[in-house]
């Protein structure tokens, strides 16, 4: 048996959408999911289960929904976070971060996921991302460069060449 923390928001809709929670057991292998009183999610299950319901249920509680959380039971696909919280002791701080890494309208979002392939959310002090190995690779080096001050020119020129330097490497004979 496991447990997982999301964030309070996040379990509320667990709660009112139990369908949600039927999809991911159905998802992990049957694993079962139950809320406890404290808003703490239990997983009980096969060991492999648990932990795929683990993955789903994380990325879900960092703003994905649950079709865009499910690819990471597929093996290609992984998940990562940024606590820019953490990394910030100003709010102001990280709320203008968030702002930078989003854009005017959601521009700076949609481009780093259409060049990259990875989805971006953007929930709380997090900025998470799902995707295979080098597409989260890609939009990490634009949100790292965000992150550290740099321009949206150079965040993107960034994206640009790892996303180069991964088309050439895949077409390159293994060895």
């Amino acid at each position: 048996m496991d447990s997982i923390l999301i964030p309070a928001e996040r379990v509320k809709k667990l709660r009112e959408e139990p369908a949600l929670i039927k999809r991911v057991s159905k998802l992990c292998g049957g694993c079962k999911i139950e809320i406890d009183t404290d808003g703490a999610v239990m997983l009980e299950g096969e060991p492999y289960a648990e932990f795929s319901a683990k993955s789903v249920l994380s990325a879900f509680g960092r703003g994905f929904d649950v079709d865009m959380a499910a690819k990471l039971v597929e093996n290609d696909y992984y998940f990562t976070t940024t606590d820019i919280g953490q990394l910030f002791g100003s709010r102001k701080r990280v709320m203008q971060v968030k702002a930078r890494v989003i854009g005017e309208n959601g521009r700076t979002k949609r481009y780093i996921e259409e060049v990259s392939g990875a989805k971006i959310s953007v929930y709380g002090d997090t900025v998470s991302f799902i995707g295979t190995i080098d597409e989260i690779t890609e939009a990490e080096a634009a949100v790292s460069t965000l992150i550290e001050g740099g321009t949206h020119k150079l965040a993107y020129l960034r994206m640009e060449a790892a996303h180069r330097k991964n088309k050439q490497s895949a077409h390159m004979p293994g060895f």
